[in-house]
């Protein structure tokens, strides 16, 4: 994960994602698709849709019979994920170079898995099982590799985190400001 962070050749697909960001989403409309409202980051919460319609697709893959919950499931997810990459977009114009790197990787990966998905849902409609389930797991592939880069965009690298409380120092109790400091780094 730390390579990608280095990764100098994302830096222009990231620069240009970064103006496309900012030319799409206004300051206030990024600021609520960034969940300022809620005080938490929103595209987490999407993303959980998706994933979920599309990993339980694979599991009725494993069993005759459940084609077409497979195939409906994995429409859920397709219509779940237009909105979470917007959610993302929003997220992105705020990072750093670094993140941006990461970022933009993880876009790229989780637009194979959107690719993968629809082709899934395109054999699935014509009926054509095997390569719809191959298709799916290819898409789980792609969509765990993104999903790793997201998890270390949000866990190692800290983007968005804090955004919108108050300084962990001023908010903690007395025993707790030891800590305070360490959080935020």
């Amino acid at each position: 994960m730390r390579a990608v962070e280095d990764l100098r050749a994302a830096d222009r697909p990231a620069a240009a994602l970064t103006a496309a960001a900012k030319r799409l989403m206004k300051p206030r409309l990024a600021e609520a698709l960034r969940g300022s409202w809620l005080g938490h980051p929103l595209h987490p919460l999407m993303i959980t849709v998706p994933i979920g319609a599309w990993v339980c697709a694979s599991a009725l893959d494993a069993r005759p019979g459940n084609e077409d919950a497979a195939r409906r499931l994995t429409a859920i997810g397709l219509a779940a994920a237009p909105p979470a990459v917007v959610l993302g977009l929003a997220d992105y114009a705020d990072l750093n170079r670094r993140q941006r790197r990461v970022g933009v990787v993880h876009a790229i990966a989780n637009t194979a898995a959107l690719a993968c998905f629809t082709a899934s849902y395109a054999a699935r409609k014509r009926e054509a099982h095997i390569g719809g389930k191959v298709l799916s797991l290819l898409g789980l592939a792609a969509m765990g590799a993104g999903g790793a880069l997201g998890g270390h965009l949000a866990y190692a690298q800290g983007a968005g985190v804090f955004r919108w409380q108050r300084p962990l120092a001023a908010a903690a109790p007395t025993g707790d400001r030891q800590f305070a400091g360490s959080a935020q780094g």
